[in-house]
């Protein structure tokens, strides 16, 4: 039940990086100090190829050589991260004899830094480390720096990761995986182009609403989670309408860390567990796949804490406090539904998923989405019938 007493729930832990700057050109100014503090003087940079063609990457290494550190560069990875990415970065890990990682991009950088890390230190593979698998020891110092609002990597001792044999997407939970340091720098996501800046705002307040309404929520997490939506809410339109907005940029990138901050300390639920499987089988980036579902498992899953769903209809200025539980209820799943219309969110249909494929695949998608754990922390636990249910709903719902 929610809102039980947290002495009857034996308190709470929190976790945060040990390090965490926030500021428009921090990446460069903060950066080396940083690393000298963590005791790191020859980190692998892990990206993405645009960071390096954009000289994103340049203007890191320069900063860093100016410190006298010297770096190498990983930057052989995909949007959709898989235990190929991670075996390339730790081969390239070993090989350069690194000492630390420097993790820049979206949330797959971060999340193969991580896992690589872990790897460095421990050996095995990854799917040793799948949840609820125990991580024995810490890997090397990892900096974690976003160039995307969305994903909330670099606050969460969370990664999720492809397993190319099978294609599960596999979720990875343990402290170990929290970076050392995280530098929210929002003047690297002002060239976001807008279907990646829709589809991670989106991811964001999924993060912050599902953080919320956990059967894990915390006292920390629900305020941090209520402050993320607050920000999320008026920004999300303004920056798809104005991509240069640079106010805009910088409260989307700061709620995106706190929502991440959030979830990671509470939990996310069946929004994430569903969409772990469409990332996997149909290849759709993930915060689109939370995108396409957060309206219809809103509104599945509503009646079972109405006064929390509530709550983020008035964080996100939908509705007065005088409003009733039900009316708000309805309004934010109409809001949600709206903003996927504004976004041009697209159905799993319009993505190109083929229907005879993905009725073939329902039921072992719905069996890997309650294998990850994710939908047993919703206010309305599914049953694996009614997860195929709502798969069915969203492949062409009607936003």
């Amino acid at each position: 039940m929610l809102g039980r007493s947290l002495l009857r729930r034996g308190g709470f832990r929190w976790y945060a990086p040990q390090h965490y700057v926030v500021g428009g050109g921090t990446a460069t100014s903060a950066l080396p100090g940083l690393l000298q503090e963590l005791g790191c003087r020859r980190p692998l940079v892990v990206t993405d190829p645009y960071m390096v063609s954009s000289g994103k990457v340049a203007t890191l290494g320069a900063a860093l050589e100016e410190q006298g550190a010297s770096y190498g560069v990983f930057s052989d990875t995909v949007p959709e991260p898989s235990t190929a990415d991670v075996d390339g970065t730790l081969a390239a890990f070993q090989s350069g004899n690194h000492d630390g990682l420097i993790a820049l991009g979206g949330g797959s950088p971060m999340d193969i830094a991580k896992v690589a890390g872990i790897l460095a230190a421990n050996g095995g593979h990854c799917r040793d480390y799948k949840f609820p698998s125990v991580v024995p020891a810490p890997g090397p110092p990892l900096v974690a720096i976003p160039t995307t609002a969305g994903t909330g990597s670099e606050c969460t001792k969370v990664a999720v990761i492809t397993d190319v044999q099978t294609q599960e997407k596999m979720m990875m939970a343990h402290p170990y995986l929290m970076p050392s340091g995280a530098i929210v720098d929002y003047q690297l996501s002002m060239t976001c182009p807008p279907r990646l800046t829709a589809d991670n705002a989106i991811d964001a307040l999924t993060h912050a609403i599902e953080a919320y309404v956990s059967r894990k929520q915390n006292p920390m997490s629900d305020a941090i989670a209520l402050e993320a939506i607050r920000k999320l809410a008026p920004n999300l339109r303004r920056v798809w309408k104005e991509p240069g907005n640079e106010q805009g940029r910088e409260e989307l990138m700061y709620a995106a860390s706190l929502a991440g901050l959030a979830f990671s300390n509470s939990s996310v639920a069946l929004v994430h567990g569903m969409s772990r499987p469409i990332g996997a089988h149909f290849h759709v980036p993930h915060g689109m796949s939370n995108a396409m579902l957060l309206p219809a498992i809103t509104e599945f899953s509503v009646s079972a804490a109405a006064g929390r769903y509530a709550d983020c209809a008035r964080a996100m200025g939908l509705v007065s406090v005088e409003t009733s539980e039900k009316e708000a209820c309805e309004v934010l799943v109409a809001e949600l539904r709206a903003l996927n219309r504004e976004l041009e969110v697209p159905t799993l249909k319009q993505f190109g998923a083929e229907p005879a494929r993905f009725d073939s695949l329902l039921s072992t998608m719905a069996q890997q989405a309650l294998a990850s754990g994710s939908p047993g922390n919703n206010p309305r636990t599914p049953s694996e019938a009614e997860i195929v249910d709502l798969y069915k709903q969203v492949f062409d719902m009607t936003y």
